[in-house]
């Protein structure tokens, strides 16, 4: 065998070793997780462009800042508690997410549902997830004034009860900002309950602090 062959074939053995130990590597320091969202028309871009959400939103957001995970939006518009947790079995079957984030809720007090079983649909939610060991972001959110402040604020804090009795993360409000603000109605699209495009970015940073530290905390 000449030297120039021997070369050659190890050069090339080389080279495939290399990339394939830089492969091995990558995986091994950045493996990808899944971060499932179920949610209402909150989530699921109710209204606006493809990819104006807070939720595509989120994609872009784990890409600038370099953390590998991978978004699946199951969120439907209309959806209730009771809705997510009958849809949520099959889901973590399906994706085994590293994650799960529940912002369901609104369409319950919209329905003049009793808190009681949203709050049980949702700590049944929780667990359920958990169980199949995914880590749980409660979303908290606001429903329209029509109710009166006291319904309000007691829908508002059953997600912080939630999150206490399950020990999931608790994002407290997706609308902060928004559903607060001096001039609320500038926010929101003429049906004065879904928000424009302009106020998904708000709803991320919402969401993202608390989001955040699950994905950094939750390999398996």
């Amino acid at each position: 065998m000449s030297l120039a062959v021997w070369n050659r074939r190890h050069f090339i053995a080389a080279g495939l070793f290399a990339g394939l130990s830089a492969g091995c590597i990558a995986a091994w320091a950045a493996p990808e997780s899944t971060v499932l969202v179920v949610g209402d028309s909150l989530s699921a871009e109710y209204g606006l462009k493809r990819g104006s959400g807070w939720v595509a939103l989120l994609q872009q957001r784990l890409q600038e800042q370099k953390i590998a995970a991978r978004i699946v939006n199951a969120s439907i518009s209309g959806d209730t508690t009771s809705g997510g947790r009958s849809r949520l079995p099959p889901l973590l079957k399906q994706h085994n997410p590293d994650v799960v984030v529940i912002e369901l809720g609104a369409n319950d007090a919209l329905r003049g549902l009793p808190l009681q079983m949203t709050e049980d649909n949702l700590t049944q939610m929780a667990a359920t997830a958990q169980k199949a060991g995914a880590r749980v972001l409660l979303v908290g959110v606001e429903v329209p004034p029509n109710y009166g402040s006291e319904y309000a604020n007691r829908f508002l804090g059953l997600y912080g009860k939630v999150a206490k009795s399950t020990r999931s993360a608790l994002a407290p409000s997706l609308l902060a900002g928004i559903a607060d603000d001096p001039d609320p109605l500038r926010w929101f699209q003429p049906d004065r309950i879904h928000p424009k495009a302009e106020a998904h970015p708000r709803m991320l940073d919402n969401v993202w602090p608390e989001l955040k530290k699950l994905l950094t905390a939750s390999k398996k």
